[in-house]
């Protein structure tokens, strides 16, 4: 019998690793995570189980609103019928090939990516398994330039893989790893002067975020990725676009860069395109799409036909069900919802779409994450004073109403000691 038999097996004990006995709640999955998993994520406090739509039970039974999808992650909420079809049909008739070979559903998934983009016959895909790894790619683009500059903005997000940790602007994230891939400037994100300061003929590249998802959702002032595009064209520099966490309806439109009215050289996408599975993207347009060549860059995973599968149905979904005005729509409603409360906690609402960030007159965003999740909804504390709301977006008026009920008295028991008296 071998050790997985043994740890499986209708016979297993708790003396031979049969563990199913503390999996009896959310307890039971944080011992078993202490036991098993490295610690660069902590102990996540709940166990999760079961999701349907946009709602995910624990392993004690509780239901919770899942307004932060996986990160941005779950387009279609949990078990849609339409990711699940795709999946089973795909898995029941081709699984793997690698890119030694050709897969329809990865080809399609590639074609119809450039025709929402509206870059059909004019830009070149690449696919990957992460939004990390898609970045990577972006970088090894910009490489390939001869040019050894790349430009990217303070406090932007990139990933955490060493190229993609370079290009990362958070220097508590960056400072564990160093040194770093070389050549990486940062300047202050939103500030079109800073960019014109730094880009020059040396420049392979300028890696922007249309909005900061990790820092807080912070959107940029009007113009500003206009003002970049104009910029990194006069210097024959890359305009790379990261749409990790923006892209696939999120801000109501495919593309964020779409409100903006431009087109960058190179696009990153993952999180919302696999509908849950791992599926990561890098389009290059133009001479961009042409700057690897065989050899230069690979994945055995990337493009796997049971993902890219996925990805088509997520589309297709999107498409037919009118998800990107439902988007522009919901996300405003929750918006101007929360901003109307009055909260004394609350200082305002910035973000586009269904990608929000609540912004917080105190450092308390985990409590009220923590309280909220008493409540039963998930929230994401992504900085001291803001909340990221991401969540499906199939996510329902009914339950936005809901939501905005409930909150004040998140908030009201998240409020430090002083300005719930003051304000009593």
């Amino acid at each position: 019998m071998s050790d997985l038999d043994t740890r499986t097996g209708a016979g297993a004990g708790n003396d031979t690793g049969d563990h199913a006995g503390d999996h009896v709640g959310n307890d039971g999955g944080q011992r078993r995570w202490r036991a098993a998993m490295m610690n660069n994520y902590g102990t996540p406090q709940l166990t999760l189980v079961r999701g349907e739509g946009a709602h995910v039970w624990d392993a004690d039974g509780n239901r919770y609103l899942d307004l932060l999808s996986g990160i941005a992650v779950n387009a279609l909420g949990h078990g849609h019928p339409a990711v699940v079809a795709a999946v089973t049909d795909q898995l029941g008739r081709l699984g793997h090939v690698s890119n030694f070979f050709v897969a329809e559903p990865t080809l399609e998934l590639a074609e119809t990516l450039l025709d929402l983009a509206g870059l059909h016959g004019e830009a070149k895909v690449l696919f990957c398994n992460s939004g990390a790894e898609a970045v990577e790619a972006a970088f090894k683009i910009a490489r390939r330039t001869g040019r050894p500059k790349v430009v990217a903005a303070e406090g932007g997000f990139h990933g955490r893989t060493m190229g993609a940790l370079a290009l990362t602007g958070q220097p508590a994230k960056r400072a564990p790893f160093e040194p770093l891939t070389p050549g990486v400037v940062h300047v202050p994100y939103g500030d079109a002067d800073a960019l014109e300061s730094v880009v020059d003929g040396e420049t392979a590249a300028v890696v922007l975020e249309p909005v900061q998802g990790e820092n807080g959702v912070l959107v940029p002032p009007d113009g500003y990725l206009q003002r970049a595009r104009e910029i990194t064209s006069r210097h024959g520099a890359l305009l790379v676009l990261d749409e990790v966490q923006t892209g696939i309806g999120r801000t109501g439109t495919w593309f964020a860069f779409q409100h903006a009215g431009i087109v960058p050289d190179v696009i990153t996408l993952a999180k919302g395109i696999g509908g849950g599975l791992p599926l990561g993207v890098c389009v290059g347009v133009g001479r961009a799409g042409e700057l690897l060549e065989p050899g230069q860059h690979g994945t055995t995973f990337g493009g796997n036909p049971v993902c890219c599968a996925a990805g088509l149905a997520v589309l297709r979904t999107i498409r037919d069900e009118g998800l990107l005005d439902h988007v522009s729509r919901l996300g405003k409603e929750i918006a101007n919802g929360v901003e109307e409360l009055g909260h004394p906690l609350v200082a305002g609402v910035r973000g586009v779409g269904l990608l929000l960030g609540v912004m917080l007159r105190h450092p308390v965003s985990a409590a009220v994450a923590a309280h909220a999740r008493k409540a039963g909804y998930l929230l994401n504390n992504v900085q001291p004073d803001a909340l990221r709301l991401a969540p499906p977006l199939v996510l329902t008026e009914a339950d936005v109403h809901q939501f905005l009920a409930d909150l004040p008295a998140v908030l009201d028991a998240a409020l430090p000691s002083s300005s719930s008296e003051a304000t009593s």
